[in-house]
């Protein structure tokens, strides 16, 4: 029986040390922030069981994010609504990176190099490589997801008390069919993104 793929360090040997992955969550969603992690993996105690965090249900999330928080260096970067709607959600999303590893040298772990998930680079001088699925391939991309996924939800938990009736306690932002319906009932709230297709086609006055 063979045994289930798991992220490595494959990518991060061939790097100059220390190595940062970078990830991001929250790309699709209609409201909240985007947000994106960066994670320099300990030489030894690494936490057992990293993987991509969308294979993870919410309680290994949690798990690894508090046991990376207590053997990692981290930084979060963090874009929200309204500059996600003025620069658009790819360039917010390059802005959320780029904020990530700068959290990083203001504590002072400058990256060797720069692992991210994705195609495509943030505007940076930082030694980089993009790396399609990377938080498939490696254990510091992996890491850094699990960061980003655990911060993003952790944030729309704390707007499903201001907002209950879009229901982001279980949709994180994203457009179900009861945060629609909510939407089409209720209109936008403060952290709606307004450029969104969902949002803006509504016919809302804002």
């Amino acid at each position: 029986m063979t045994r289930p793929f798991r992220p490595s360090l494959r990518h991060e040997k061939l790097c100059l040390a220390p190595v940062a992955g970078v990830d991001e969550a929250g790309r699709g969603p209609l409201a909240g922030p985007v947000v994106a992690a960066a994670v320099i993996l300990p030489a030894k105690g690494v936490p057992r069981g990293i993987d991509d965090s969308k294979k993870l249900s919410h309680v290994e999330r949690t798990r690894l994010h508090d046991r990376l928080r207590g053997c990692a260096q981290i930084g979060v970067g963090i874009v929200e609504a309204d500059e996600i709607d003025s620069l658009n959600i790819y360039w917010a999303t390059m802005k959320a990176m780029t904020l990530a590893v700068e959290a990083l040298i203001r504590d002072g772990c400058a990256p060797g190099h720069v692992l991210v998930d994705g195609n495509r680079l943030p505007r940076w001088s930082h030694a980089a490589t993009a790396i399609v699925s990377g938080d498939a391939i490696s254990l510091s991309i992996a890491a850094a997801s699990i960061v980003a996924k655990h911060t993003r939800d952790t944030i729309m938990l704390t707007h499903a008390e201001a907002f209950p009736h879009y229901g982001w306690h279980t949709n994180k932002g994203y457009g179900s069919r009861t945060h629609l319906a909510a939407l089409r009932e209720h209109g936008p709230s403060p952290i709606h993104r307004r450029s969104f297709a969902p949002v803006a086609q509504a016919g809302f006055d804002f």
